[in-house]
């Protein structure tokens, strides 16, 4: 881990170590695959991933994969401005706002995620595959398509009306 990432405010989180065997003369080479997401709390996060033949260096080439791959995610109030559907592969991560004091409610992999993004109130629900990999790229491919109110009456150039959304 360099200085400047300790300095960028920036956390980062193991979700899953995996360890792979190649078969040669002598017996199993093996090797780690890391996969790490890295969040700094007020709305960027991304997630990276790293190969090597021991665990700490494969962790540390997955979080400066993940650093370069940081998305920046809009938030309002400590939850998400409207309910949206992450995809990738066979996995369907549903993500809905929540009031203040609901908590984060959300299975491993998509908690991390939402926790490093700044997200304190939500629900979610995982449809499909719950594959560690899938979840954690649903789940950001979901927050980059959020919208906040202002961003929707700019791209589509009109005031929007005050309805139940505010």
């Amino acid at each position: 881990m360099s200085s400047d990432f300790r300095n960028s405010g920036l956390e980062d989180r193991v979700i899953k170590i995996r360890r792979c065997a190649a078969v040669v003369k002598g017996g199993r080479r093996f090797s780690f695959n890391a996969l790490v997401v890295v969040g700094d709390k007020r709305g960027q996060v991304g997630w990276g991933y790293g190969k090597a033949n021991e665990v700490p260096p494969a962790v540390e080439k997955a979080v400066k994969d993940a650093q370069r791959s940081l998305n920046r995610v809009s938030l309002r109030n400590n939850t998400i401005p409207h309910r949206v559907i992450g995809e990738f592969g066979g996995t369907k991560v549903v993500l809905i706002p929540a009031g203040p004091g609901t908590g984060v409610k959300a299975g491993p992999g998509v908690r991390e995620v939402l926790e490093l993004a700044g997200v304190r109130n939500i629900l979610t629900k995982v449809h499909g595959s719950c594959n560690s990999a899938n979840l954690v790229k649903a789940t950001i491919q979901g927050l980059r398509t959020l919208r906040t109110r202002e961003q929707v009456e700019q791209l589509r150039g009109v005031k929007l009306s005050g309805g139940a959304a505010k």
